[in-house]
């Protein structure tokens, strides 16, 4: 029996990829820390205990890849699930990668070239999440609690997208591997914004006023740290508001439209689908 493994299947874009999938008719295979009891379909993975790796593969022949989060070197445990994919006989791997790569984080791009270099390997590099903005993350933490977005990124602007949208990509070159024969997508909403666009947006569109506050980078950092990150990812993750702002992440792209045929989501579409997250 073939089928589509979802690792990251938990997350905010493995949620809706799974139900894009299953709705398509894909028996879709939902791997995680903590699987559900209650999906047959589902089964634990952990990067940590590749021993995890093989039973997860097993039967199933297209792979949707996250690699582990908050990591600034996940290179040494793709590795070896990239070894085993390819045992496996795997015929489509889609990774979910950055457009951002992290400074000090070199394996980012090896990885990248790891996966291109599988059968049917696919590269999606995404820009920033619209769902920062949405609870639990720091950015949403503190628009909630402060009314104010904090960054050190200015006015730079960055290709924001939906993790929607991002699903439904993946779904398009997971549901027919034949699809699209190109080994590398860049994924972003329909234009760049800037912190201050967004918190004016979100201001219009849900009543709820926000504010900007200019940090520094090392400002940005700490808060990072005292969220929870890492600290080197926490460091890694605050400078990258610095290319932001020298306008280095400033790229749009077309894969949304031309994978899916309709266009990305807007910031502001994305506001009012999430209103009550700002109004509560």
């Amino acid at each position: 029996m073939t089928g589509v493994l979802v690792t990251g299947g938990t997350g905010r874009t493995g949620k809706t990829l799974v139900q894009l999938l299953r709705n398509a008719g894909v028996r879709t295979r939902v791997a995680g820390r903590t699987p559900a009891a209650a999906d047959p379909d589902a089964i634990r993975f952990d990067w940590n205990d590749p021993t995890t790796y093989g039973p997860a593969l097993d039967g199933t022949d297209r792979v949707f890849l996250l690699p582990p989060v908050e990591s600034v070197d996940p290179l040494p445990l793709v590795e070896p699930f990239l070894r085993q994919a390819r045992r496996a006989g795997i015929r489509r791997l889609v990774m979910l990668g950055s457009a951002i790569v992290l400074p000090n984080a070199p394996s980012a791009v090896e990885m990248a070239a790891r996966v291109r270099a599988q059968p049917g390997g696919v590269v999606l590099r995404a820009s920033g999440f619209m769902q920062n903005f949405l609870r639990p993350h720091p950015l949403a933490e503190h628009i909630h609690r402060h009314g104010e977005i904090r960054t050190a990124a200015g006015d730079g602007r960055l290709g924001w997208v939906d993790a929607r949208d991002i699903a439904a990509v993946a779904a398009a070159l997971l549901v027919d591997p034949g699809a699209d024969a190109r080994s590398d997508h860049l994924i972003t909403g329909p234009r760049g914004m800037s912190y201050p666009q967004a918190a004016r947006i979100i201001t219009e569109r849900t009543g709820r006023q926000v504010r900007v506050k200019r940090i520094t980078e090392k400002e940005q950092a700490a808060a990072y740290r005292a969220s929870g990150m890492p600290r080197e990812f926490a460091d890694a993750l605050a400078a990258v508001e610095r290319g932001i702002k020298e306008g280095r992440e400033d790229r749009v792209g077309t894969a949304v439209l031309e994978l899916t045929g309709r266009p990305p989501r807007t910031f502001a579409e994305f506001v009012s689908d999430h209103a009550y997250e700002w109004t509560q």
